[in-house]
């Protein structure tokens, strides 16, 4: 994503580009809700893939990057954009798989909370970085919702995520517009693709699942890409970090509605902190990471 490079907002943009994001925020996290749903029938795994194949075709149409005169380490650099990527989406999953939605994005958002702060020179930071550990101990008084391994994909997608966020950047730098996000979402999907088939196995050909997988990548994908490119133009990063804070309170919106997964007091105060720990850092002048589909 780039920044924006003005405050008003573009001629013809009738939504308010908060409400963009919000709704790309609440796209993401439904998206992860119908994906939850199938694991019954699917693996992880497999929906996993076919979300990232379904962003991959729409992305390359839209974009159709050039690959000629490119550099050794601009195709390093998306490669490892398309590893963090593909990592990130697959241990949230198998997070998903194990403990509830908002858990898992409650622990997986310490990742970009703890590099922002870690991107800042204010000592007093460490005080945001301390209200979200309070929220992440806070789990573990009630783990009648959770596992071990739940909980490390979830760290694991967190430290992905840290990496993505790293990565953008630097795609960002070398390969325009949509370009190295496209490409990255090849890679990731091309990585997946011999465990998908080793998980999924023959449903992978039953068109239902297909469409429902396809549906998982239109909302966790490409609706939020579609509605942060439009947002970005007339939003301020400050702004925006703050509004990704709502992620996990999103996700546990999600889990309530489509899973009827219901969260102790406990569990919502943990998330609480977290959210307000991630706003503070944003407002301190850390940068939150710009989202991407979990």
């Amino acid at each position: 994503m780039t920044s924006p490079n003005s405050s008003v907002r573009p001629r013809g943009l009738v939504v308010s580009p908060i409400w963009l994001v919000l709704v790309g925020i609440l796209s993401v996290q439904l998206g992860a809700g119908v994906a939850k749903s199938l694991f019954d029938e699917i693996s992880p795994t497999a929906i996993v893939f076919l979300r990232l194949a379904t962003s991959s075709i729409i992305l390359w149409l839209l974009a159709r990057p050039t690959l000629r005169g490119r550099s050794r380490q601009d195709w390093q650099v998306v490669l490892g954009f398309g590893l963090s990527l593909g990592v990130m989406n697959w241990a949230i999953y198998q997070s998903f798989s194990r403990i509830p939605l908002g858990i898992a994005v409650t622990i997986e958002f310490v990742g970009p909370l703890t590099l922002a702060v870690l991107g800042s020179r204010r000592a007093r930071d460490l005080v945001w970085v301390g209200l979200a550990a309070v929220g992440v101990l806070l789990l573990g008084f009630e783990r009648t919702d959770l596992s071990v391994a739940g909980v490390l994909y979830a760290l694991l997608a967190g430290v992905a995520w840290g990496s993505y966020i790293l990565l953008s950047a630097s795609t960002g730098r070398r390969w325009p517009g949509f370009d190295g996000l496209t490409l990255a979402s090849i890679v990731a999907t091309a990585l997946l693709l011999p465990f998908a088939l080793d998980a999924g196995g023959s449903t992978l050909a039953d068109p239902r699942i297909l469409l429902i997988g396809a549906a998982v990548g239109l909302l966790s994908s490409v609706i939020p890409y579609t509605c942060e490119l439009v947002a970005l133009r007339s939003l301020r990063p400050a702004v925006f970090g703050i509004l990704m804070s709502l992620e996990p309170a999103a996700a546990a919106l999600a889990g309530l509605v489509v899973l009827h997964e219901l969260l102790s007091p406990v569990q919502l105060l943990a998330m609480a902190c977290v959210v307000a720990a991630s706003i503070g850092a944003t407002r301190s002048g850390s940068t939150i990471a710009e989202p991407v589909p979990d």
